[in-house]
């Protein structure tokens, strides 16, 4: 069943003027001050006036350092208004292929990555053609192409002509090979890239994956390569990230595991976000008309 986020947050803000709860976080060890401080500013909240941070247990004001954040509780002051922003987030299916349509998509990740690029583990078989327990993931799902194509986000794919008609999509530079069970959290915001802190992996939960403040695998991003992964697709997942497990009591989370004999119809029903998965799920499984 879906769930929030905020119960397993070892990090709380607060608003220091009302003692208003404005979001938390699951810190892993990846997220350091001066990232915080970033997207707090940038994304999560709306003000008018300078604000600072403290640590409520030692007093200390966070400053935008390298050092990892502390886990605890947050006290923001600020001499306005603090407000939340209202942007919107994004709920997402697992993106796996259901249609053939992403034949060349996923090709053309495996041809490029041959290796997982979240964990680093290799894919030994390669030259066999085997890829069992590595999937290619879409960082912008596909099953939102409608909008993908309403913020014109295909002008973040730069290895097709301009002239191409199509959505661009299914260009590899909206994606990359991932490992099965990662690409599930991935696809639920459960860990993200930052591009702009050195391409750090960041996780939102406790794990054992040990994937957390591992570096994105260069085979992916290398800048000579006209294939690599877009940064403002990465850019846009982690503040996607963000805003679920962030902002006030975090986003839902859904169920995947559905056993044989499961109403899937049923549970989509009864979760937040019902609606839009169902009609993701449906975008995904019907064929598209040829253009």
């Amino acid at each position: 069943m879906p769930s929030n986020r905020a119960p397993i947050r070892n990090v709380h803000f607060y608003n220091a003027s009302t003692g208003e709860v404005l979001g938390g976080v699951y810190q892993q060890g990846s997220l350091t001050q001066a990232t915080i401080i970033w997207i707090l500013k940038n994304v999560l909240l709306i003000v008018e006036h300078d604000w600072h941070m403290k640590n409520r247990e030692s007093g200390s004001t966070i400053e935008p350092t390298s050092s990892p954040l502390t886990a605890g509780d947050y006290d923001i002051y600020c001499s306005g208004d603090i407000k939340l922003t209202n942007e919107p987030w994004y709920a997402r299916i697992n993106s796996f292929s259901a249609s053939g349509r992403e034949d060349s998509f996923r090709d053309g990740i495996r041809l490029r990555d041959r290796s997982c690029v979240i964990s680093g583990d290799k894919n030994y078989v390669y030259d066999y053609g085997w890829f069992y327990g590595f999937q290619a993931a879409h960082i912008f799902p596909l099953a939102s192409e409608s909008l993908w194509v309403q913020f014109n986000y295909q002008r973040w794919i730069t290895n097709i002509p301009d002239t191409d008609t199509s959505s661009r999509i299914n260009s590899v530079q909206n994606g990359f090979l991932i490992r099965q069970d990662l690409h599930t959290l991935f696809d639920q915001y459960l860990l993200s890239v930052n591009p702009d802190d050195g391409y750090k992996i960041i996780t939102f939960f406790p794990n054992p994956f040990r994937v957390d403040g591992r570096i994105l695998e260069y085979s992916c991003r290398n800048p000579d390569d006209p294939n690599h992964v877009s940064d403002e697709l990465l850019r846009w997942h982690f503040r996607q990230s963000v805003l679920a497990n962030m902002r006030e009591a975090g986003e839902p989370l859904f169920e995947t595991d559905f056993p044989p004999g499961t109403d899937q119809m049923a549970t989509m029903r009864t979760e937040p976000y019902g609606k839009e998965r169902l009609e993701m799920e449906l975008a995904v499984r019907l064929p598209k008309p040829e253009s």
